[in-house]
């Protein structure tokens, strides 16, 4: 685990240690749940994320759901299986939804659940991804979560904004929305994954449109995709300045934006990219990170709102956009993975 997600861990017991918690379940809520999402006939099984001290998990278990309520919050679960439910079946379980393997939960369920846990969540479209898959046909997500324009400013990280609520809701046929109480109640049914699509981001100002694209895993093999303030996914990179190689912009840039930080040595320009946009050539240098040390994190706020680890598998199925100079040079890497994409000019290197 690294420390990260320890110090979080650490905090969150602390929390609950303190004997903190969070606002209890609301007529609204209860309402909501008993009408958008009713355990089926003979009963289901619902998994709640970030359960917490189990309220929700009691609830669902009372109205019929058999549920695995998850927590990487020790604390938080010792106290919680003090409580049993009224009636029907909760199991806890300690689990880092993020980092932790999935081995220990079913492999399908009706309800997957998130009650003021969404917005903590890092790598957000991967967990959705990968929970998604262990929903049934006919099953349900359902996010509840307080919203930005209600929140104090020193509390933004507690909710979601709009922006955020419009991408949850981008990969599924079905969305209704709830107000309770303040929070925002959110159903998704019949998952709709991609095609991914690809947009620019408008006329840029007049430059020598040269510059890099970075492409960096982790030790998973997941690829770092930043979420830009103009509503597309896109790599760490940028132009390079006057004298300055690729690679050495692209080792810049990476340091700049997500404070992970290379050496030009553990750096592989792959291609170079021409393409054009709005009438002006642009070239784009692909640039394979084989090493870095830090963790990601916003540099740079008036460009990126969050960075997020993508299993490869999921950039076809991307509910938003893709920065097409970023999906050129992920297809330097994985050649064919991406459909679709638009013309450009490729000069391989290696």
């Amino acid at each position: 685990m690294g420390n990260v997600t320890r110090e979080a861990q650490e905090a969150w017991d602390t929390h609950y240690g303190e004997g903190r918690t969070f606002r209890p379940l609301s007529d609204a809520e209860l309402t909501f749940l008993r009408e958008l999402v009713p355990a089926p006939p003979g009963g289901g099984h619902a998994l709640d994320v970030g359960c917490g001290l189990g309220d929700l998990a009691r609830h669902l278990a009372a109205t019929g759901y058999t549920v695995d309520a998850v927590d990487f919050a020790a604390s938080a679960l010792s106290i919680a299986e003090q409580t049993p439910p009224a009636s029907g079946t909760v199991r806890f379980v300690q689990c880092d939804i993020e980092r932790d393997p999935l081995d220990g939960l079913r492999s399908s369920y009706d309800l997957i659940a998130f009650r003021l846990s969404y917005a903590f969540i890092g790598d957000r479209t991967r967990v959705m991804h990968r929970l998604r898959e262990r929903l049934r046909p006919g099953g349900a997500v359902v996010v509840i979560t307080p919203v930005v324009a209600g929140v104090p400013a020193d509390r933004r990280a507690i909710a979601l904004d709009e922006e955020e609520i419009t991408l949850l809701s981008a990969g599924w046929h079905t969305v209704e929305r709830r107000d309770a109480e303040g929070l925002a109640f959110l159903v998704l049914r019949d998952p709709a994954p991609g095609p991914v699509a690809y947009r620019g981001k408008g006329r840029p100002s007049p430059h020598a449109l040269t510059g890099a694209g970075v492409v960096v895993t982790d030790e998973a093999g997941r690829v770092l995709l930043g979420r830009s303030l103009r509503g597309t996914w896109e790599l760490p990179g940028g132009k390079n300045d006057g004298g300055e190689s690729f690679v050495e912009a692209a080792v810049r840039e990476l340091e700049e934006e997500t404070g992970l930080r290379a050496k030009a040595a553990d750096a592989r320009l792959l291609a170079i990219l021409m393409d054009a946009v709005h009438g002006m050539p642009r070239v784009t240098a692909a640039v394979r990170i084989v090493d870095f040390c830090g963790k990601p994190a916003v540099r740079e706020p008036d460009l990126i709102h969050r960075w997020e680890w993508h299993d490869v598998a999921d950039l076809p199925t991307l509910a938003a956009a893709l920065f097409t100079p970023s999906a050129h040079v992920l297809d330097v890497v994985w050649p064919g993975l991406l459909p679709g994409l638009p013309p450009v000019h490729r000069h391989p290197l290696v």
